[in-house]
């Protein structure tokens, strides 16, 4: 026998709402269900596009006008002068060749001793000495198959290895605005995220620059904002599937809550695929997969508490686990191995007949196959082996305060040259900095979304929680390990994610009269002026741009720093 429907207003608080009143918890309104499951975005007022002399159409255009304005402002200081310094900076120096080998080969070919190398692909006219010989190397291949795309368009020069960095960098604004706006279910508030992360220091710098992390940032952005997408598609479904009450209002339902299915989730599919290549990046994109996993049942079983099953969890167990882990582990894995194809195709890849005429227990399994076990292998016991100092390593426990950030680049101009325009020395440098302002927030800020997730169960607390975790404590796990402070750019956007969202609360707080609306509306501005501000102070240094000594030595606001 199937239970009748309970109404909306014979929902009794659960037992950890009522735990959780003696740490102030207070208990939501109770609404419609089909409201908690789908919250509307609010229509756009049209008062402000009158005040700006323009039609109210324009509101409904603003939940892409806005993010695509923030990304083209994004984009000035992410392709400004890109090709400068004509330079190889940092670890351009393997990962801008081995694209190129890519492109050439399909694997990741020999080079001659790295400053031989990097002199002749500077030189006029251009050598370029790339050996067809196999050579290990420490990362998947997709990270470094983009850098190529940029050089297939522009050549094995500085904007050509930089160019996709750079798109990549200004795309992931325009998605955080997107992905931010669902979340908060806010334009405005979608928007000033993007700019937050538009004006990240580290991120400008990784924008810049080609190097790895910044692709597994995009990556991992991109399958989070398909998560989203997906919960609010999964969560209509249900709604769609509870019956209405005698008011016409939708009713938590058990047999709907146990039994509903939610259909095909194509969201969850394509959030597997870019997982996928962003652990074929950097293996670190690992770790967001399974983090992601996590989230994603958690909020399964969320939906389905409030769609009014009985036992939640056992619901996710018979409904949903089966097809989330097929929506994302095998979608993931054969998008990695998918990646491979170059090396898969060659006659010369490093390692790759290793397992030819081979026997032994798992000889049952293609050899190429085997191979790349060996040389994954390898990879691992190369990277969690690497303890090499560097003068510029630091501890994951320093990260998030900007303890040590990274010299890309330094050079020392003397007056009259390269365009040093002072009477004393000059410096020209690229340092992989946050905007000290904006990660000083953000320490704050998680601080904050701890006691909205912990004690106002805040599922948009949890989320951006949970991204922050997956891209930075397993680094923790690696202390040890020569490891640097721009890897924390893959959790960069959900930094900007968790200000936005302190900056909401304080400019927007529930029940507040109009007075302390506006007192925290200018509380918020105000910081995200500083913000900016401190953004723009620092972004010769960002940029490469040559300034006089002193200049530079009044923004080392930590020795540290030097």
């Amino acid at each position: 026998m199937v239970d009748a429907p309970r109404r909306a207003a014979d929902v009794r608080p659960t037992s950890w709402e009522r735990r959780l009143r003696r740490f102030g918890h207070v208990e939501r309104p109770r609404t419609s269900v089909r409201d908690r499951l789908i919250v509307p975005f609010p229509e756009p007022g049209s008062r402000l596009w009158r005040t700006l002399g323009l039609s109210p159409v324009a509101a409904r255009w603003s939940g892409w006008g806005g993010p695509l304005l923030v990304a083209l402002l994004a984009g000035l200081p992410r392709f400004w002068r890109l090709g400068s310094p004509r330079t190889v900076v940092f670890d351009e120096t393997y990962y801008a060749k081995d694209a190129w080998s890519l492109l050439r080969l399909g694997y990741e070919g020999t080079w001659p001793d790295r400053e031989i190398a990097d002199a002749q692909i500077l030189a006029h006219p251009q050598v370029i000495p790339l050996s067809d010989t196999g050579v290990f190397v420490a990362h998947p291949p997709t990270g470094k198959w983009v850098i190529a795309l940029g050089e297939w368009m522009f050549g094995l020069t500085p904007f050509g290895w930089r160019f996709m960095t750079a798109v990549l960098g200004t795309l992931s604004v325009l998605m955080l605005c997107r992905t931010g706006r669902r979340l908060f279910r806010s334009t405005p508030l979608g928007c000033l995220a993007g700019a937050l992360l538009a004006m990240d220091g580290l991120h400008v710098v990784m924008s810049r620059t080609a190097l790895l992390d910044l692709v597994v940032m995009f990556f991992v952005l991109a399958a989070f904002g398909c998560l989203l997408i997906d919960r609010d598609h999964a969560r209509a479904r249900l709604a769609a599937a509870l019956p209405a009450g005698e008011d016409g209002r939708a009713c938590p339902d058990t047999h709907a809550g146990d039994h509903a299915g939610t259909g095909v989730r194509p969201w969850r599919l394509a959030a597997g695929l870019f997982l996928g290549l962003a652990a074929s990046t950097k293996w670190n994109g690992l770790y967001f997969l399974a983090f992601f996993v996590i989230l994603t049942l958690l909020w399964d079983v969320g939906s389905r508490r409030v769609a009014g099953a009985r036992r939640p969890y056992r619901a996710v167990l018979r409904k949903d686990l089966g097809r989330s882990v097929l929506s994302l582990l095998p979608v993931a894995a054969v998008t990695y191995l998918a990646t491979w194809t170059g090396w898969f195709l060659s006659g010369d890849g490093y390692g790759r007949h290793w397992a030819d005429g081979r026997g032994g227990t798992w000889s049952w399994i293609p050899a190429p196959l085997r191979s790349l076990w060996h040389y994954e292998h390898g990879v691992y016991q190369f990277n969690v082996g690497l303890h090499t100092p560097h003068d510029y390593e630091s501890n994951p426990w320093s990260w998030l305060v900007l303890g040590r950030p990274v010299l890309f680049h330094y050079r020392s101009p003397k007056p009259g040259k390269h365009g040093c325009h002072a009477t004393a020395d000059c410096s020209q440098t690229i340092l992989a900095l946050g905007t000290p302002l904006l990660w000083w927030s953000a320490c704050c800020a998680l601080v904050y979304l701890l006691y909205r997730w912990a004690l106002r169960r805040d599922w948009r607390a949890g989320a951006i929680l949970c991204a922050v975790a997956a891209g930075y404590l397993p680094w923790f796990l690696y202390q040890d390990r020569t490891i640097f402070s721009f890897y924390a750019v893959v959790f960069v956007p959900y930094l900007s994610l968790a200000v936005t969202m302190m900056l909401g609360a304080l400019m927007s707080p529930a029940g507040a009269a109009g007075g302390r609306r506006v007192r925290g509306a200018v509380a918020a501005g105000g910081l995200v002026l500083l913000i900016a501000w401190n953004f723009i102070y620092f972004l010769p240094v960002y940029t490469g741009q040559t300034i006089p000594y002193a200049d530079w030595r009044a923004r080392m606001w930590l020795d540290t720093w030097i």
